[in-house]
């Protein structure tokens, strides 16, 4: 029997692909031929549902190419199409295990290309998948899921925050962590929260607190999920962030392409995007930045949450599952929390004693946790029998110099946090190790000394002070500090911005040849407008400044015996300042007191501009680092304020503890010359500067000069030139060299200058 002809209409209506586009212009037309498609995909799925694993392979590929052309035309009949996605989902829903991977696929696709006609709502499909993600044995199918709900959660919160179905998601998550504790489901939970934690999706403390759920669950890999999620969570949030702005584009590369080759459709349509992508990133650079908040700072209950983690997966450790590498990642988080809010937990420092040993594997991370986790409201008679347990440990003459530096590194990093908890005798005896001939092991010592002549000078002996610390006592500025002691809060350097206006104001008033008379008059004139009353007796017989006790600064005088007077009153002075009276004290306080009472006035009644504010920093670095001074001492100054004022959210990692004992381990001859490669910009074979600033410049994309493509040229090009230019006549030489110079004096052929 021979074959039968199939028409040219025939092949294209047999073709799904052409009837979509044709449905899709015109759906009246096609009405019919939709209604016969529609109808061969519902007997399809009845014979699928019947037997799905016994379907031939014919069938399931008919069936796939139906569901997505359906899927496609859907919103073109939406009476027909009513019931097509819930039907989707209950093949996903029952038969996820049997059905084949590509099918499985497609319906998902399907699905999700339904959402974005807006058929089914988020809130709908992400409920109806997040139980086939969970439950589906195969792993291709969770990857593909996981990555549809993901993308369906960023796009809707693409143009805003959609608030309700951010809600319903965290709330599916959250029973999902609580139902179950021991099940490993709520890894999906970690997941998720995680990525648009990072992608800075979700911020707020619902979030917070299912991944605290997490930390308190029974199962190991949802336990150190959440544990990452709390140490980590924000710094990859970070590094999102900075890659986000690296990708930048060079729009004057882009120009400089087109003003070179030729022009075309697709080259204009390049530099389009180019500015329209730039000027986004213009407009993104200077939106203000969103307040992110610490995944930390956004806990309810810490204190709560504290105590459960160290009871559940430390304080216990026969009855925990987590190995030492976990318990230390539980440790870290936990000490975290302590530090960061003060919170009150005496059992923990019990627990680091049978730790602090030299021979405890990562006993550095041990130190380091114990020192996160101290804060002045530590009491220090708690902290005492530890920093006597790793002084005995680890600082000794018989301990190894990387040993004993980072014991010392420690003890020191402790009592940054609570200066109380050293005793006067174990500190006398440490800072004796700043004669050390280990390098690691004398800058520990020191950087112990250089701390308590700062809080706790009258704990050192008078050898070991310093100059600053014993005046500072003798005229009683360096007060004792006390257990629960908190600094009165304000704006730190405000009383160097107060004495800066004061010094410029008198300079303009210098500049302008205002007098001391009128100065005078218009003081007392603001003091009137006031509603200030100065008496006569306060002011001078001429109206002008009042005199400053201090006269003894400003000597004008011709005869000897007035020099010779005033010489013995500066020496008098300079005793006075050395053993300072009762006199000199009650001067001193009202200086303090008129100072303060300054900047109280600057703090309550003004708004510091931004130049303000520019100006205050500037003179907190001048005032913290002396001009004057070497700057190798500049330097060295310079870490110890940074290591002082370090934030509290920042963590403290067992490299900060160990960064003194590489000092004291001698360094091999691969180290010695990968420290001075480091920061070098690697070359294979050795080249000129010349040669490396060519190669960087061919690297990023441009061009070379004329000169530099002139001698690259092939030589027998050239050669025409060369030939023309040796039958030159005087006169057209003449010519040549005139435009030359024309040339020349224009700028070039284009006239640049």
């Amino acid at each position: 029997m021979a074959k039968r002809k199939i028409a040219a209409l025939e092949k294209i209506e047999a073709d799904l692909a052409s009837l979509q586009l044709k449905v899709r212009r015109d759906p009246l037309s096609y009405e019919g031929d939709f209604q016969r498609q529609f109808q061969q995909f519902e007997s399809l799925k009845a014979l699928f549902l019947q037997a799905p694993s016994s379907a031939t392979d014919n069938e399931i590929i008919s069936f796939r190419d139906l569901i997505e052309f359906v899927a496609h035309v859907a919103d073109c009949y939406p009476s027909e199409t009513k019931k097509y996605p819930e039907e989707l989902i209950k093949i996903l829903e029952n038969h996820h295990a049997e059905l084949e991977p590509e099918l499985c696929e497609k319906i998902v696709g399907s699905l999700a290309l339904l959402r974005r006609k807006d058929i089914i709502d988020s809130a709908t499909l992400l409920e109806k998948l997040f139980p086939v993600l969970t439950n589906t044995p195969r792993k291709l199918l969770r990857a593909f899921l996981f990555q549809k709900i993901l993308s369906d959660l960023r796009n809707s919160n693409s143009k805003g925050t959609n608030h309700g179905l951010n809600r319903t998601i965290q709330t599916v998550l959250f029973n999902l962590v609580t139902t179950d504790r021991a099940s490993s489901k709520a890894l999906w939970a970690v997941k998720l929260t995680r990525e648009l934690w990072k992608r800075q999706i979700w911020t707020d403390s619902k979030a917070v607190e299912t991944m605290k759920e997490c930390c308190l669950a029974d199962n190991e890999k949802v336990v150190i999920g959440g544990v990452r999620f709390f140490l980590g969570g924000d710094k990859e949030r970070e590094e999102l962030e900075d890659t986000s702005d690296e990708e930048g584009v060079d729009l004057g590369s882009v120009k400089h392409q087109m003003g070179i080759n030729k022009k075309s459709k697709k080259r204009a349509k390049i530099m389009e995007n180019a500015v329209a992508k730039a000027k986004k990133q213009e407009k993104k650079k200077n939106q203000p930045h969103p307040l992110n908040f610490s995944a930390l700072h956004l806990l309810h209950d810490p204190q709560t949450f504290a105590e459960n983690l160290f009871s559940k997966h430390l304080q216990h450790s026969t009855k925990s599952k987590l190995n030492l590498g976990n318990r230390l990642l539980v440790l870290q988080l936990l000490s975290r929390l302590v530090g960061l809010h003060k919170l009150t937990i005496v059992s923990l420092y019990s627990y680091f004693i049978k730790y602090l040993t030299p021979r405890q594997p990562s006993v550095t991370s041990f130190l380091a946790s114990l020192a996160q986790s101290t804060h002045n409201l530590v009491p220090p008679d708690t902290l005492e029998p530890l920093l006597q347990k790793i002084a005995n440990e680890f600082v000794s003459e018989a301990a190894a110099a990387e040993v004993a530096s980072a014991g010392l590194n420690a003890i020191r990093e402790i009592c940054v946090r609570q200066p109380l908890a050293m005793n006067e005798t174990l500190l006398q005896d440490l800072v004796m190790y700043k004669k050390s001939k280990d390098k690691g092991v004398m800058m520990a010592s020191r950087g112990l000394l250089s701390l308590y002549r700062d809080v706790g000078a009258g704990m050192l002996k008078k050898r070991d002070r310093g100059r600053d610390a014993a005046l500072g006592l003798r005229s009683g500025e360096k007060k004792e500090q006390r257990f629960g002691e908190e600094a009165v809060g304000q704006i730190e350097g405000l009383d160097l911005l107060v004495k800066w206006k004061e010094e410029e104001e008198q300079r303009k008033k210098a500049e302008k040849g205002i007098d001391g008379k009128e100065c005078g008059e218009e003081d007392e004139e603001e003091d009137e407008e006031d509603g200030w009353e100065v008496s006569e007796a306060e002011s001078d017989s001429s109206g002008g400044w009042i005199n400053v006790e201090s006269d003894e600064d400003i000597v004008i005088s011709d005869s000897e015996d007035e020099r010779k007077a005033n010489k013995r009153k500066l020496v008098a002075a300079q005793m006075a300042v050395k053993e300072p009276s009762e006199e000199n004290k009650e001067n001193s306080a009202e200086e303090a007191a008129t100072i303060e009472e300054q900047i109280s006035k600057l703090a309550t009644t003004k708004i510091l501009t931004p130049a303000d504010l520019a100006k205050l920093q500037e003179l907190r670095l001048e005032a913290s680092i002396n001009k004057a001074l070497p700057a190798a001492q500049r330097k060295r100054l310079a870490q110890q304020a940074a290591l002082q004022k370090r934030h509290t959210d920042d963590p403290l990692t067992a490299a900060e503890i160990e960064g003194l004992a590489a000092l004291s381990k001698k360094a091999t001859k691969d180290e010695k010359t990968a420290m001075a490669r480091e920061g070098k910009p690697d070359r294979e074979e050795h080249k000129s500067t010349q040669a490396i600033r060519q190669s960087k410049k061919q690297a990023s994309g441009k061009s070379s000069t004329n000169k530099e493509k002139a001698r690259k040229k092939n030589f027998m090009m050239t050669l025409g030139k060369a030939k023309g230019k040796q039958k030159r006549s005087l006169v057209e030489k003449s010519k040549i060299l005139k435009a030359h110079k024309e040339r020349e004096k224009r700028g070039g052929r284009k006239g640049n200058k």
